[in-house]
């Protein structure tokens, strides 16, 4: 590892801790990160930012947090939003100023 790169996040998180680490840094929008697939995901299926906002920051975990390949944590995460039932996988990825929301896919 080179001095430039960030280490992933140093233990191992079960649902409830992502959830916590997850609402925190979804509280700051500007930590959340959406990825073009997802955008064209978000046109298609009529889910806003919001949406997937709100989800992020009061959402139950749907498909358990586990370790990505790049040492990042994924969790599918879903809530009933404006009257719908949506659900956003999300990469928990740790920098040096903090953890950032990486918006993988949104889905009804």
């Amino acid at each position: 590892m080179n001095a430039n790169t960030v280490s992933a996040l140093p233990f191992a998180l079960n649902d409830a801790n992502f959830l916590k680490r997850l609402r925190q840094a979804a509280a700051d929008s500007s930590r959340v990160v959406v990825v073009q697939h997802a955008k064209q995901r978000m046109r298609e299926r009529k889910i806003n930012l919001n949406q997937v906002i709100s989800c992020l920051q009061k959402g139950t975990v749907s498909e358990p947090a586990h370790l990505t390949h790049r040492g990042d944590w994924k969790a599918t995460v879903t809530h009933r939003c404006a009257g719908d039932v949506i659900a956003v996988a999300v990469v928990l990825e740790r920098k040096e100023n903090g953890d950032y929301c990486i918006v993988v896919t949104v889905m009804r």
